[in-house]
């Protein structure tokens, strides 16, 4: 009696296993933050089947749970919360729900989810390459790096917001620099956007990039991303670094060519010449003595 009785409870815990198994979805794996210039959106994996749907759920840490309509039973694997995670110095979680479809009732009180690491825009969000005009002066004694500061992803009153409108005085950039077709770099931090180097050899060109600088931040979320390389014009460049040597060949061949028509063209003329006055004199008649 005993032996029935336990093979009938082994037989229940395996029926409810299964049903439990049955009314269960895949969960999300891989949730990770990315963010940009504040630009900040929330990734997972695998796509999800017509079985089943996603959706994200976000707080501050200790916060209330919130959701964003374009993220509740999506059949997607991004969420963009950039303009929901207003407290920008404030750490956020992210759980991302594995629910039915849209439309789908299912009997599951609690739906499995997967929970993202903590997140703080002001102190994690990468930054992007700036852009950047350089200018000589005249006297070749002073180069200057005029900085645009980036853009982000937040308004304010109707007007977008760049970094220096977020980290204010935080911000710095830093500049490195080297004499052109050399390896030996230099290094200058600026708080403000118009950098200006006097400490340069005049007549020489150097190559320059820029990146936003935040101190404050961890090492590894200092710096910014690069920008696109410039470099100032060399006024002593000898004519083989202007121009190629297959440009300077070609030149004195064209020279070359050229002399040797005129010098053509000048014995053809003369023999010509020549030949007329010969062809003169000797049809001339002969004087009377």
């Amino acid at each position: 009696m005993q032996t029935v009785r336990l093979a009938a409870a082994f037989f229940t815990v395996l029926l409810l296993s299964a049903q439990s198994a049955s009314g269960s979805y895949p969960r999300a794996q891989n949730v990770t933050w990315k963010s940009t210039n504040f630009k900040t959106i929330l990734t997972w994996e695998p796509k999800p089947s017509s079985e089943y749907s996603y959706t994200v759920e976000f707080s501050q840490v200790g916060g209330d749970k919130q959701r964003k309509p374009h993220c509740i039973r999506s059949s997607g694997t991004v969420c963009d919360l950039s303009s929901s995670l207003t407290e920008l110095n404030a750490y956020y979680t992210a759980d991302v729900l594995s629910e039915p479809p849209l439309g789908v009732n299912s009997d599951l009180i609690e739906f499995p989810y997967t929970s993202s690491p903590r997140f703080c825009p002001y102190k994690e969000t990468d930054i992007g390459k700036p852009d950047f005009k350089l200018e000589v002066s005249e006297d070749k004694k002073k180069t200057t790096l005029y900085v645009t500061d980036p853009l982000t992803a937040l308004f304010k009153d109707g007007r977008q917001l760049n970094i220096r409108d977020i980290f204010s005085d935080e911000l710095q950039y830093r500049v490195t620099y080297r004499k052109n077709k050399s390896t030996g770099k230099k290094v200058y931090d600026s708080k403000t956007n118009v950098i200006e180097l006097t400490n340069l050899d005049r007549g020489e060109s150097y190559c320059f990039y820029v990146q936003a600088y935040i101190p404050s931040r961890s090492i590894d979320k200092q710096l910014g991303e690069v920008s696109q390389t410039q470099c100032s014009n060399d006024d002593s460049k000898s004519i083989l670094e202007v121009y190629s040597v297959g440009v300077i060949a070609a030149a004195i061949f064209l020279i070359l060519l050229l002399v040797g028509l005129i010098i053509a063209v000048t014995v053809i003329c003369c023999r010509r010449r020549r030949k007329a006055l010969k062809s003169g004199k000797e049809g001339l008649p002969l004087r009377d003595v």
